[in-house]
């Protein structure tokens, strides 16, 4: 099977269960945790264009609610790059990269694929 880059934070109780979902299936995954590890001005905008903002972005976490209406709006608008490179937390968890796709969170739908 291929090799698996999962973007995500040890601590994070999804992406514990979508690594060992995936170790279980004979995945060879690696972790790559997003706050200390990742580039993420590389990164980032390959992710925004691959999957847009809206999937990429976690507008449920605590680092959400705290931002202003102003920083919400830019990501609203499309302008998200940044705001994502200087808070990683806001990036939806896991970020799963086979080599050929880019796979967000770890829904049904992302499970379904692996």
């Amino acid at each position: 099977m291929a090799a698996l880059t999962l973007y995500g934070l040890k601590n994070c109780d999804t992406c514990k269960k979508a690594m060992s979902a995936l170790d279980a299936d004979g995945h060879d995954v690696t972790l790559v945790d997003i706050r200390a590890d990742a580039d993420l001005q590389e990164k980032v905008p390959l992710w925004l264009e691959a999957v847009g903002p809206d999937k990429l972005v976690n507008k449920r976490s605590t680092t959400w609610r705290g931002l202003s209406t102003e920083q919400k709006s830019e990501v609203e608008q499309g302008k998200a790059e940044a705001l994502l490179i200087q808070n990683p937390t806001l990036i939806k968890r896991p970020v799963i990269e086979t080599g050929a796709d880019i796979y967000v969170g770890w829904t049904s739908d992302v499970q379904a694929v692996f």
